[in-house]
């Protein structure tokens, strides 16, 4: 079985607060491509000067792992400089998997994306951002209890934790303070939403510009208030319950918005979004993912492509990576040839009918 003669470079950081790629996920993912493609690299970036060296090896596409690098190391994921990977490989006119540096900033920051949709007329609950330098005037905060609070720019549910619900004035202002100077970021306190949560995969088709959408359930597993979230420990240990949306009035609710989110949020090829319901059972975004967890049986996104359209894992990270490698003129003659050999190998494109 021939291998489709590409270069590609898997690319993360060793730093945990920048990369969003686990090492299981690196492994998984190199030994799916290096299977299907004749040369897999791996690639660290914690600076600029290795930002540099995977702009001078020139891959034919860069499987992105994480958003950016700081300027200022010492700064962290706080430095106002931020280097994102994806504009500085834009400069060089290098493919890369995804979305481009304007959606990943703001999935990044949170309350711009929430800010983002209502922009474009779409549901998300009203928030106010607590910021960390900053004493908080509770008359400014013009929401009602309960309320919920979070990071504005943390993932994995770092932060979100069994006092995130808060239900009054007291336990809104430990929170805030817990988030400022805890994890050093800004929090984002909005209307709590009380209904059922859902995570939507978001997977545009090969040769289209149409985008599958493919909801599931999650039932977190309640909380010593009785509460179900899908906290840091919960996302960690990966203990949520998964469902299949079977109601298709609902469904088609949730997929509207979702996909709605994604174009608004100026996101491309693959992402997630997080969907939840008020008590009236109106969906509304919560937050994005644009470089979601891609480990075989974890994480939300593996999970809905699975259980909506039967997509394996190993088709599923060879879609996503032929999604960028559609962006290169030359790869496109590239599978275009190989796709009229008898004997070379062709990963799935996986057509399939608007879901």
């Amino acid at each position: 079985m021939s291998k489709i003669n590409n270069h590609i470079e898997i690319v993360r950081s060793t730093s945990k607060a920048l990369s969003s790629m686990s090492n299981k996920s690196v492994s998984a993912i190199f030994k799916t491509l290096s299977e299907n493609y004749t040369k897999v690299g791996i690639t660290t970036v914690n600076n600029i000067v290795d930002l540099n060296n995977l702009v001078n090896i020139n891959p034919d596409l860069v499987f992105l792992g994480l958003e950016f690098i700081p300027s200022n190391p010492d700064l962290g994921s706080s430095d106002p400089d931020k280097i994102w990977i994806s504009d500085y490989l834009d400069e060089y006119d290098i493919a890369y998997t995804g979305s481009d540096q304007m959606a990943h900033e703001l999935q990044r920051n949170k309350h711009l994306a929430k800010q983002r949709v209502l922009d474009f007329g779409l549901n998300t609950s009203a928030y106010y951002v607590a910021k960390k330098n900053d004493s908080v005037n509770l008359d400014d905060i013009l929401l009602n209890f309960p309320m919920f609070v979070k990071p504005t720019d943390r993932g994995g549910g770092l932060g979100i934790d069994a006092r995130s619900v808060v239900n009054n004035h007291v336990q809104l202002l430990e929170k805030i303070n817990s988030i400022n100077l805890d994890l050093n970021s800004d929090a984002l306190v909005e209307n709590y939403l009380s209904g059922r949560e859902f995570s939507v995969a978001i997977l545009k088709k090969l040769d289209s510009d149409n985008y599958m959408t493919l909801p599931i359930e999650l039932i977190a597993p309640t909380d010593e208030n009785g509460v179900r979230i899908l906290s840091n420990k919960v996302k960690s240990t990966d203990s949520e319950e998964v469902f299949e949306l079977t109601d298709c009035f609902l469904r088609d609710r949730i997929c509207e918005l979702s996909l709605s989110v994604f174009h608004a949020l100026g996101a491309r090829d693959y992402g997630r979004i997080d969907i939840r319901l008020d008590e009236h059972g109106t969906p509304h975004f919560l937050e994005s993912n644009l470089i979601p967890s891609l480990i075989n049986n974890y994480g939300s996104f593996p999970k809905a492509c699975v259980m909506n359209i039967d997509l394996d894992y190993e088709s599923m990270i060879i879609h996503i990576t032929n999604l960028g490698l559609a962006r290169n003129a030359n790869n496109i003659r590239k599978i275009s040839q190989a796709k009229k050999g008898d004997n070379i190998f062709i990963p799935s494109e996986i057509i399939f009918e608007t879901i």
